[in-house]
């Protein structure tokens, strides 16, 4: 295709269809109305949402499902700096994104004028690059960078616009992906993958861990395959309980905060260690339940796409660079060949399937002691019991929703979309409107606590106008209880600013947004609650009433210290003097 006479806007929405970006989600602004413009036509649908934050959020979602980097937009200053948290949470979970980022116009910047900032300094530290536009003429080129490294270092880029830089002419060839940039990487190097095999093949206790890279590469089938022959448990990294299947005998659960006793148990014996698509984060290999699983003598074989993860927070034996399924389909061709029919570890096999079974029997038991009027493990219990197996689980961060670890399992096409090692509240809603919007059909069910609600709910009138099926499990014990928690472990039960006062109840508040509502206070009746909303295939709101006292572990033992006061007016608040 020879150049074309065109604006910058053209430019930019040609190069967004050649991405096959079928929506951008924002709010709506002045300073990028004239690309919005172009989006019907060009059949690019806009999303609005009530906040922008949610907007990155959801885009988050939609990437981590369907592959495809996401697109969100805001008006310049307020509208942009109102992404910064979510789109810290995309870089923090190495989820490509394009944040379309309109400025304030050349002719006034630095003036101070109304909605101006800086917005590439703002996002250089939460973003993979910033680029910024330096000449209309150049519009269509600095987006095709920013997909190419947003691609190539799996995380959002920024992409900033002057405002005026929208308008006016270029000559522009409109570009296919492939012509600039190249998304294989392959399996790596083959004398790192001929080590691995070795190591693997003399291993008497190895166990998988598999993260992120596995599910985005739908390697799990080969990873199921070298279980096998090696008899080692798979364990799946902190909030990746979608990384294996949960109905294959090896899989072991998930390791970190609120993971599996039965993954802790198998790591800490691992002579040989296969992490596959994990950059082995510091936060999901810490000591849980006083556990100080993570060995630190096994030799660890790592393959991950990012050359700057290998053998970052542990030391490695091996380390791939390439792609999960395609490095482990070598690996597994390479053991295949030095043992063709391997006989079954029948004692490590058995070992693995009591431990699995002995903390399967722990949750369930701790599900089942009562609370008032739900003990919130035993809804988090009878919800997994009756969410779908392809159904997608959006889930937040707080107490509740991380004790989600314990219990969610997922095999099939099911998915596991949580807010990761950043953190925020506020996640899990926007990033299932994000997941439903990438899987229409799909069952999607967000686990968010009344805190996190408090943040997102707003949100409920986005699924209602873009007709998105989502259920919101609202679990209600009116406090930020992670909080509560560490207030009661390290403060003697000094509660500040963790009680949440709640509206009487949600059901109305989704009802007057347009929404569906169910109140839930009996534990026998939450898998049919669930079960209902899902079969409306219309956005409702699940309130359930959970005992607010029945509390999980801190998330950091080591964050925080008992108090120590030396002024006589704060003595009584001294640990020493309880």
């Amino acid at each position: 295709m020879s150049k074309v006479k065109m604006t910058p806007s053209e430019a930019i929405v040609e190069t967004l269809l050649q991405e096959e970006v079928n929506h951008v989600t924002g709010i709506v602004g002045s300073a990028f109305m004239d690309m919005l413009d172009l989006f019907p036509t060009a059949g690019i649908k806009f999303i609005p949402v009530r906040h922008e934050q949610s907007a990155a959020h959801m885009e988050d979602a939609y990437t981590r499902v369907t592959g495809k980097a996401g697109v969100c937009v805001g008006q310049n200053g307020p509208g942009v700096t109102n992404m910064v948290t979510s789109v810290a949470a995309a870089n923090m979970a190495h989820t490509p994104m394009v944040v379309l980022s309109p400025s304030a116009g050349t002719p006034t910047i630095g003036w101070d004028g109304f909605q101006e900032c800086d917005q590439v300094s703002v996002f250089r530290a939460i973003t993979k690059a910033t680029v910024r536009v330096p000449h209309p003429k150049r519009a269509g080129d600095c987006l095709r960078t920013a997909f190419r490294i947003a691609y190539a270092k799996r995380g959002p880029v920024l992409y900033d616009i002057p405002r005026d830089y929208f308008y006016g002419e270029l000559e522009e060839r409109i570009l296919a992906p492939h012509q600039y940039r190249v998304d294989a990487r392959g399996c790596g190097s083959l004398e790192a993958l001929d080590r691995a095999a070795e190591v693997l093949a003399n291993a008497k206790r190895p166990v998988i861990i598999a993260g992120r890279g596995v599910v985005d590469a739908q390697a799990k089938d080969v990873v199921a395959e070298i279980a096998k022959h090696l008899t080692a448990p798979v364990a799946v990294t902190y909030l990746h309980n979608d990384a294996f299947y949960a109905d294959n005998q090896f899989w072991v659960g998930p390791i970190g905060y609120m993971g599996s006793k039965a993954a802790m148990y198998c790591l800490q014996e691992a002579d040989v260690i296969l992490g596959i698509g994990t950059r082995l984060s510091v936060f999901g290999t810490l000591p849980q339940y006083d556990i100080n699983y993570f060995p630190e003598d096994a030799k660890i074989i790592q393959i991950d796409i990012n050359p700057e993860h290998i053998g970052r927070t542990h030391p490695v034996e091996v380390g791939i660079i390439g792609d999960a399924k395609e490095a482990s389909v070598e690996i597994l061709k390479r053991l295949q060949a030095k043992d063709p029919n391997p006989a079954v570890k029948e004692e490590q096999l058995a070992k693995m399937l009591a431990r699995k079974k002995e903390w399967d029997e722990e949750i369930v038991n701790a599900a089942m002691v009562d609370g008032n009027p739900i003990n919130p493990r035993r809804a988090l219990l009878e919800l997994s019991r009756a969410i779908p197996q392809n159904a997608i689980v959006t889930t937040d961060i707080g107490n509740v929703s991380s004790t989600a670890n314990s219990y969610l399992r997922f095999s099939g096409e099911g998915r596991h979309i949580a807010a990761l090692t950043f953190g925020n509240t506020g996640f899990a809603y926007p990033a299932a409107l994000g997941a439903q919007i990438a899987r229409p059909d799909a069952p999607v069910v967000a686990i968010v606590g009344d805190g996190a609600w408090g943040m997102s709910l707003h949100e409920v009138s986005t699924a209602v106008e873009q007709n998105l099926p989502v259920v919101a499990c609202v679990f209600r014990n009116m406090a930020w209880c992670a909080e509560k928690k560490n207030q009661v472990d390290f403060y003697n039960n000094r509660f500040i600013g963790c009680d949440i006062p709640n509206p009487e109840s949600f059901v109305p508040v989704a009802k007057a947004m347009g929404a569906e509502g169910i109140r839930v206070d009996n534990p026998t009746q939450v898998g049919e609650a669930l079960e209902q909303a899902l079969k409306s295939r219309k956005p409702t709101v699940l309130e359930l009433v959970v005992d607010g006292t029945q509390l999980a572990p801190p998330f950091r033992k080591d964050a925080l210290a008992l108090p120590t006061r030396y002024l006589p007016k704060y003595a009584h608040l001294d640990y020493r003097n309880w």
